[in-house]
């Protein structure tokens, strides 16, 4: 769109934005239940009406039939046009954020991703590995041609260390609320391969570097040839996921006693964890491309285990450390646990029984943090006196 006056620009991307938020909410009705987005045409689901091209202009038939179908008077949700709104809004501020080509069309994608999966987890309490591994995988096609929305080495660390964060606190959250029981064996990959990554890759990151090979990434490395054994076997090899998290948190504290680097302990940790955890999903995904089946689900069900965040969200997670970069996503967690009690609070107050899962509040912070995040991080050094 160089060329072309900016307020041209913000018009264009509008009514774009407009467009795309109508397919969206098509996105958000079929993909979880495993329909095609491009066939049939939209229909009224009260009286199966096939919708005219006059009832599908984004948000102006809905204010022009006054919510409601124009067959069977049947209402219709006013979620429809706020999907189209919304996105036409967030289309537009990416117009005025960066109008240059091609790095608008990935921000644009990037939005789109983030709406559908928030709207998919309000409705079902999933995150279709379809549309996250998509994110990720555009992030990192941007990243290596263009440098965009990060340069490669970034990009990739950022998702590593982003699915390996949220991965960790979901594992030391699920062992202390089932007071140190095991989560559930699933073969070849299951949670325990993460913690046994996260446990090894610390270990190796603290004893740095041997021969040109940095041992962090060794937890991944022994990940993988668990799972290969474990698919070889027809069994489930593991150790307690106590000892396994606990010697992974014990490796830093060591490192501080030995004079070494925690942080390289850390990073070994997580990039570890956070491997292994996107292959484990990666893997499971191709397992069921559908996306209709939550298997990590149906086995904390089967075992009694409850997860206090589900896998969905350590990917989406990957994802935004993938376009964010490792900083701005600690920005976008931040802003997300802020929204989450915040809303917690103001649903409680109201007496809102329904919960809002993780995923909006992550892509909410996701958004903040790639719009505004460096603007936000000068603005709290300078006020705590380190800019």
């Amino acid at each position: 769109m160089d060329g072309f006056p900016l307020p041209l620009q913000v018009v264009f991307a509008f009514l774009l934005g407009s467009l795309l938020g109508s397919f969206l909410n098509v996105v958000i009705y079929r993909l979880p239940a495993g329909l095609s987005v491009v066939r049939p045409r939209s229909r009224c689901p009260r009286c199966g009406q096939v919708l005219s091209p006059l009832e599908l202009i984004p948000i102006v038939s809905w204010v022009v039939q006054r919510g409601r179908c124009r067959s069977c008077q049947a209402p219709i949700s006013p979620r429809y046009p706020l999907v189209e709104a919304l996105t036409a809004m967030l289309f537009s501020l990416a117009a005025l954020w960066r109008p240059a080509l091609p790095e608008l069309l990935f921000i644009w994608a990037f939005i789109a991703l983030l709406i559908a999966l928030s709207f998919i987890d309000i409705d079902t309490q999933t995150l279709p590995n379809s549309l996250n591994f998509g994110g990720i995988f555009l992030g990192m096609l941007g990243a290596l041609l263009l440098g965009f929305p990060l340069p490669w080495p970034e990009a990739l660390e950022g998702g590593l260390l982003g699915a390996g964060l949220v991965a960790l606190l979901a594992g030391y959250g699920g062992l202390l609320y089932n007071r140190l029981k095991d989560s559930p064996r699933e073969g070849p990959f299951g949670v325990h391969l993460v913690h046994l990554a996260a446990m090894v890759g610390a270990w190796g990151g603290l004893l740095g570097t041997v021969g040109g090979v940095w041992l962090g990434s060794l937890g991944l490395v022994v990940g993988l040839l668990n799972a290969s054994l474990n698919a070889r076997l027809g069994r489930v090899l593991a150790l307690p996921d106590a000892l396994t998290l606990g010697l992974a948190a014990l490796a830093p504290l060591a490192a501080l006693g030995l004079g070494l680097s925690p942080l390289e302990s850390l990073r070994g940790l997580l990039l570890s964890a956070g491997g292994l955890a996107l292959a484990g999903m990666f893997y499971w995904w191709l397992r069921n491309p559908s996306d209709k089946v939550d298997l990590e689900a149906e086995a904390q069900s089967a075992s009694g285990y409850v997860s206090v965040m589900g896998y969905g969200d350590v990917v989406l997670a990957g994802f935004l450390g993938v376009w964010l970069g490792w900083a701005q996503l600690l920005l976008a967690l931040f802003v997300a646990v802020l929204a989450g009690a915040v809303v917690g609070l103001v649903r409680q107050r109201l007496g809102g029984n329904n919960q809002i899962p993780f995923g909006p509040y992550l892509a909410l912070g996701g958004l903040v943090a790639f719009f505004w995040g460096e603007t936000l991080v000068r603005w709290y050094l300078g006020y705590i006196g380190l800019a």
